[in-house]
């Protein structure tokens, strides 16, 4: 009976594996683009009260409406914008971003591995990103060649924040401008779009925002969501579609649309959240589109409206995006286990503050934990000893009443209460620590902090599998890359130890499948997070050495 405690653990376990795998989203689940009037001085639109609540609420119930195209002006040119955390290219055609490459960040520890670079699209399949003024959906517009001075933007760490104009004028007689403002210091881009109504006809519109993202191919992650996410009436809706034949329609207050997946996030702000409608799409060649349009507004002549954004595309860390003060913290979520994952992150970062090894770190939050739950575990290990006691008394009375199942029952609880023995007493301290345990499972399976963190020796990057040596072979039940993994094997052989210190029980059954248990995590573990790895070792190493001190006792 008391090492049902273990296996019970075990079996959870197991089940949150085979959980994240079969109801994470697959490859294809994730969310998949005549003569000018004469001028005259514009004015800026007025709200009434009604409309006030709804920045992009009609202004004009004329009846005489007309809605625009935006026709080509000049060639389209690139524009580089240089900042010490990354390097980004801009193209007047949308206008929209190109590249975006961090500099802080590299596809592998490799000193020369390419940036990361969070623009996957062919540039003639689809665009990343083109907010705009229309009647109809981003990715519907005839894409508008605007005029732009600059060729390149270079921010210093010491710099000023500088801007970058696009103008067009349609011929419809719409001046369109946008502004971005961007941060030597920041990730977050501002972006200001000033529309002027120079026709002589009423038009009607939408400040229309339009996202396009490749998920990766392959198995997505155990450990987050990766797709196309909102803030909608202020709960984060993870946007998930199954097939390309099935849009997926949402409406309400939305705060921000975003790609995101395991490190890295790409979002759209609006600066008014306002009650909008959405759009969620798996194109055909695979490519997650999202549509964001608020509601359309009628431009008299002469009029002028305008639209704030603020655009953010960097890691999905929870101290950057809580400074950015949009809500996009939200976007990082742990699940039903948030509650307690964040303020364990929290203590990994202030851990990291001052010892700057997050490997290091893992290894106090554990102890950290190992000591919180040290009453509860001694109660177990000491309930467990108890009960092994009792194993011949309970060994005799199974053979006894073996053909008598109510007449056994009845008998074990006789002897649980002559000797004061709570059967179940082993089992609740760890089942009040799974949560923590699976919090823990989130947390050092996809947070920035982690990626490519080193801890010592062979282990480079603490959100990476442990391997030793490169092999240029394939080794059955290991992902690439293929080597040795010191530390799993190290786990599993404490996982070993501490089983041999554990009571076995009286169950022949019971007692064949803990002896596998080490080697199926060790197998479960083979491909799992380095950082992961690392906490389970540390606990069975302390678990060994507070059982050895029971015994002794």
């Amino acid at each position: 009976m008391e090492k049902r405690t273990i296996l019970a653990f075990a079996l959870s376990f197991l089940v949150l594996i085979l959980w994240s795998f079969l109801f994470n989203p697959s490859k294809d689940q994730v969310s998949k683009k005549g003569e000018t009037p004469e001028t005259v001085a514009p004015r800026t639109v007025s709200q009434s009260p009604e409309t006030a609540s709804a920045p992009h609420a009609a202004l004009s119930k004329a009846p005489e409406k007309t809605k625009f195209k935006l026709a080509p002006e000049t060639d389209e040119k690139e524009v580089v914008v240089d900042t010490p955390l990354y390097r980004a290219v801009f193209t007047n055609a949308g206008p929209t971003i190109k590249s975006f490459k961090l500099k802080e960040y590299r596809e592998s520890v490799e000193p020369d591995s390419p940036l990361i670079e969070l623009i996957n699209l062919q540039q003639d399949k689809a665009d990343f990103l083109i907010i705009s003024f229309d009647g109809a959906s981003a990715s519907q517009l005839e894409k508008t060649i605007y005029q732009v001075e600059h060729q390149k933007i270079r921010l210093e760490s010491d710099s000023s924040p500088k801007n970058l104009v696009f103008h067009s004028s349609t011929s419809g007689g719409i001046s369109i401008s946008q502004t971005y403002r961007f941060y030597p210091d920041q990730y977050r881009i501002d972006l200001h779009i000033d529309v002027i109504n120079q026709s002589g006809e009423i038009v009607t519109g939408a400040f229309v925002a339009d996202i396009k993202a490749l998920p990766p191919e392959g198995k997505q992650s155990y450990y987050s969501y990766v797709g196309i996410v909102l803030l909608l009436d202020d709960k984060l809706e993870e946007v998930k579609i199954k097939k390309a034949s099935e849009p997926k329609d949402l409406a309400g207050r939305i705060g921000w649309m975003a790609y995101e997946d395991d490190f890295f996030i790409s979002a759209v702000i609006p600066d008014e959240p306002s009650k909008a409608s959405f759009k969620g799409r798996l194109l055909p060649s695979g490519i997650l589109e999202g549509t964001y349009m608020p509601p359309s507004i009628s431009l008299h002549p002469s009029e002028r409206v305008s639209s704030g954004y603020t655009l953010y595309l960097g890691p999905r860390e929870l101290g950057i995006l809580k400074q950015l003060g949009k809500n996009l913290e939200r976007a990082i979520s742990f699940g039903w286990t948030d509650i307690i994952a964040k303020p364990l992150l929290y203590l990994l970062r202030f851990f990291n503050q001052y010892i700057n090894n997050y490997g290091v770190s893992i290894i106090l939050l554990t102890i950290l934990i190992k000591i919180l739950f040290w009453p509860l575990t001694n109660k177990s290990y000491k309930s467990m000893k108890e009960m092994q006691k009792l194993q011949p008394r309970m060994a005799k009375i199974r053979e006894k009443y073996k053909n008598n199942k109510a007449q056994l029952n009845k008998e074990m609880m006789g002897l649980y209460k002559t000797y004061k023995v709570n059967p179940m007493g082993g089992c609740l301290p760890m089942i009040i620590q799974l949560p923590v345990f699976f919090a823990l499972f989130r947390i050092l399976g996809s947070a920035i902090e982690l990626r490519q963190a080193p801890f010592m020796l062979w282990i480079k990057d603490l959100s990476a599998p442990d391997r030793l040596f490169n092999f240029p072979f394939s080794i059955p039940f290991m992902e690439p890359p293929y080597g040795i993994p010191v530390l799993t094997l190290l786990m599993g052989a404490s996982m070993f130890l501490q089983q041999k210190m554990t009571p076995t029980p009286g169950d022949p059954m019971q007692a064949k499948i803990m002896m596998f248990l080490p080697l199926i995590f060790t197998f479960m573990f083979i491909n799992f997070p380095s950082g992961l790895v690392l906490y389970w070792f540390v606990n069975n190493i302390l678990s060994i050495g507070q059982q050895y001190r029971i015994h002794r006792s």
